[in-house]
């Protein structure tokens, strides 16, 4: 009897919950009703020309360096120049103690002097000699001697021009110049400092900003896989070869560069290769050794296909699908192949065709075998209806 209660009960109880459960418009067994398949967004894809680029890192160097160093040996008497100024081509930046100097130039022209007195007679004397010798009043071997000593004191009178000319230069050196217009660095001595010639420490550093090297390395191997597909057609070649950098603060320079050239050896120890582009910097914003990250067009891809990022899945080994709207309007995954992110989309390289439509919004609603109500990506979704 205690059996046959207990069953009668339960019944009840069943018979209780199935009417709750189509009240409320729900099944038994199943879930709550979701008012129909799960609507999704897609978007239609077509192909486009889309502009290709990659990101190099790079460190920037100054147009111009050029090392100040004395020519000349001396005490400093004084420096010229503020440092971190602006300093043009021949402005003197250092004055070298010149008595010395100025010593031996003043002797190289009283030297020049004397040797040109010398001369003016031994001139004077052989021009006499060339007359005379043809009247017979003197000697041939006199004339000949006269003629060979004005030309021996021409021939000193030239050397003392040289030694006075090298006197000069000399002289001149104990201003020591700027080599090249630019920005001058932090100075490396002090007025009473002793510097030598051709010393192998520089007394500062001038280095020309207006414009700015990027140096970038790029893999061989991706140089080599460009101009394969250059060559098979698969790219167009990039209109220019213009560069656009990005600093170190995550900003973008606002001026843009170009490619100088590229190296023509590989770094056997990393496998890369250098490219290297220009910069203008009229405003000094570029320093030299900063690091930064240029974009560089590489080409066009000329029938490219985009899908937004949200609408790549990844299986277990990483491959990368997407769920497409088929004809008999369900969703059906196909596997495609990706090139490079361009902003906040995937290059598709293979898998897609034009007019494919790709869902982008409701992927989390779908469930296997479910169907789905695709509607255009960004529709305003449908009001659920009451269920009762």
């Amino acid at each position: 009897m205690l059996f046959q209660r207990s069953a009668a009960t339960a019944a009840v109880g069943l018979a209780a919950i199935a009417l709750t459960l189509a009240a409320c418009g729900q099944k038994p067994g199943g879930g709550m009703g979701m008012g129909g398949p799960a609507e999704v967004g897609y978007i239609v894809v077509q192909s486009q020309s889309v502009g290709l680029t990659t990101e190099l890192s790079g460190r920037t160097s100054a147009f111009l360096v050029s090392d100040v160093r004395p020519q000349v040996g001396g005490v400093i008497k004084a420096r010229l120049f503020q440092e971190g100024s602006y300093v043009r081509a021949g402005q003197s930046l250092y004055q070298i103690d010149p008595a010395t100097y100025q010593a031996a130039y003043n002797s190289a022209a009283a030297a020049l002097a004397q040797a040109q007195a010398t001369a003016t007679a031994a001139k004077l004397r052989a021009d006499r000699y060339r007359t005379l010798v043809e009247t017979g009043a003197v000697s041939k071997q006199d004339n000949d001697d006269a003629q060979a000593t004005a030309a021996q004191t021409a021939a000193a009178v030239a050397v003392q021009k040289a030694a006075l000319d090298n006197a000069r230069i000399n002289l001149n050196y104990t201003k020591v110049a700027a080599p090249i217009s630019g920005r001058v660095g932090k100075s490396s001595v002090t007025p009473g400092a002793l510097v030598t010639a051709n010393q192998a420490a520089a007394l500062a550093t001038v280095q020309d900003l207006s414009k700015v090297y990027v140096d970038l390395t790029q893999t061989s191997a991706e140089l080599l896989k460009l101009k394969q597909q250059f060559a098979s057609g698969k790219l167009g070649q990039a209109s220019a070869a213009q560069v656009s950098l990005k600093l170190e603060d995550g900003s973008t320079y606002p001026l843009p560069g170009r490619l100088e050239f590229s190296d023509v050896t590989v770094d056997p120890g990393t496998g890369s290769v250098t490219l290297r582009a220009v910069f203008p910097n009229p405003d000094g914003v570029l320093l030299p050794g900063m690091y930064v990250r240029a974009v560089l067009g590489q080409g066009v891809a000329a029938g490219g296909i985009l899908v937004p990022q949200t609408a790549i899945n990844r299986d277990p080994k990483g491959g990368a699908t997407v769920m497409l709207v088929n004809a008999q309007g369900q969703a059906e995954p196909r596997p495609v192949t990706l090139g490079q992110t361009l902003g906040d989309k995937w290059l598709v390289t293979g898998g897609l065709r034009p007019g494919d439509k790709v869902i982008v919004e409701g992927l989390m609603k779908m469930r296997p075998g479910a169907p789905i109500k695709p509607v255009p990506a960004g529709s305003k979704p449908a009001a659920p209806q009451a269920q009762h």
